[in-house]
């Protein structure tokens, strides 16, 4: 079974890509009824776009509540550090959510062969399978790390990860930059064949390339970013969805890599770096949490924070990437923010802390007519009686189930 495309979905900049929006919208959904076994993985560009056509649904509580998990930067080989699958666990045993995303950097170096590939992806995606909650994940910059050794890439992975029934992880779209770009609805509880909420899954890619132009990346930010095509495709899903709906829809976008607004609402603006400007930044747009470490976008703003400001659907733009930072704030009506590292093997804070924020966000929704309100926090693994010590904690491989034997 052939793991390597062609060539990457991000190593080629197309001018053009606007015009190559129409893929179908990759929905997906379903808590409320068991998932069936899923089908046979589809042939590579069949169905590119669509969710697998059983795929769960996911759909508001009937007391109008729902609530989603964001874990972010697992980031293990398969002998992942045992205490981020007990995190995982204890958060979803204490919130038990409807929904949960593992927000990019699943997996990271290390994995030498394909099925060390699949063991440390089933490691921390098997939490949530076992439980019967629907998930999905987005890609970071490290997920392709052990490529060079194990010949997995992104589109191996998703082949993987769509193998598992609760998965919700959309096709690839045809012609459009990064892989498994996601909307899953989230219908409302009172009203039949209505989208209440959207999540958006965006693929925010890996590294730049060499050079643009001519021209190297010396002295500028190294990481990736949002494509304009990606742009465009949420631009054109939400207003789809608007249409169909008759209203705009709300929702929360999940990337793993920080836009440039992030950094610009801690410190209050653009280039500013004092305490001051931070203390502004706090006072102005409402910041709680904390910022160990830059935020590190890519070198260019991408614009998906303007064009979901014109859209006014996306309520929320959350990242990981950055692992000590957990801080959000409200920036002109949008949310932005961090949920903190929760691999215990990935780095973390320096010395005897290296593991202190390590941990879980949790949004609680709640339907209410037209209209969903929004709250969020950090569940950590201080307050869950796992062991912080600052060292390494390999396990064993969680076994792979008949499907994902065979995948």
């Amino acid at each position: 079974m052939p793991d390597r495309m062609p060539m990457s979905r991000r190593a080629v900049l197309t001018a053009g890509a606007l015009g190559a929006l129409g893929a179908a919208l990759p929905v997906s959904a379903a808590h409320a009824d068991p998932a069936p076994p899923p089908a046979p993985a589809a042939a590579a560009g069949s169905g590119a776009g669509k969710p697998r056509p059983n795929a769960p649904k996911l759909r508001f509580r009937a007391d109008g509540t729902f609530k989603v998990v964001q874990f972010n930067d697992t980031q293990d080989d398969e002998q992942t550090d045992r205490r981020t699958v007990e995190l995982i666990e204890k958060i979803l045993d204490q919130e038990k959510p409807d929904f949960v995303v593992i927000n990019g950097d699943v997996i990271s170096s290390g994995c030498e062969t394909r099925l060390a590939v699949k063991q440390a992806i089933n490691n921390v995606v098997w939490p949530m399978e076992s439980r019967g909650i629907p998930w999905a994940v987005t890609y970071g910059n490290h997920d392709e790390d052990s490529l060079p050794g194990s010949g997995v890439d992104e589109a191996g992975m998703l082949q993987i990860y769509r193998s598992y029934a609760w998965n919700l992880n959309a096709d690839n779209a045809a012609g459009l930059t990064g892989t498994s770009n996601t909307l899953v609805p989230v219908a409302s509880s009172t009203k039949k064949n209505r989208d209440a909420f959207a999540l958006w899954m965006m693929d925010s890619g890996r590294y730049a390339p060499d050079a643009i132009n001519g021209q190297d990346f010396s002295g500028y930010p190294t990481w990736d970013w949002l494509r304009m095509d990606q742009v465009a495709w949420y631009r054109d899903q939400s207003t789809s969805l608007e249409r169909r709906g008759g209203r705009k829809v709300p929702g929360l976008m999940f990337i793993h890599i920080a836009l440039w607004e992030h950094r610009f609402m801690w410190w209050g603006g653009v280039d500013t770096r004092t305490e001051a400007d931070a203390a502004r930044g706090r006072a102005r747009h409402g910041i709680v949490g904390e910022r160990n470490e830059d935020e590190c976008p890519g070198p260019f703003n991408s614009g998906m924070f303007n064009a979901i400001l014109e859209r006014g659907d996306v309520k929320g733009v959350f990242v990981g990437h950055d692992h000590v930072n957990d801080y959000v704030g409200d920036y002109y009506g949008v949310r932005l923010g961090y949920a903190p590292g929760t691999g215990f093997g990935a780095y973390g804070l320096e010395g005897a802390e290296r593991n202190r924020m390590r941990g879980g966000r949790v949004f609680e929704l709640t339907e209410s007519g037209e209209a969903v309100s929004i709250s969020t926090r950090v569940v950590y693994a201080r307050d869950l009686g796992i062991d912080l010590t600052a060292d390494d904690q390999p396990m064993e491989p969680l076994p792979l189930a008949p499907a994902q034997q065979k995948v």
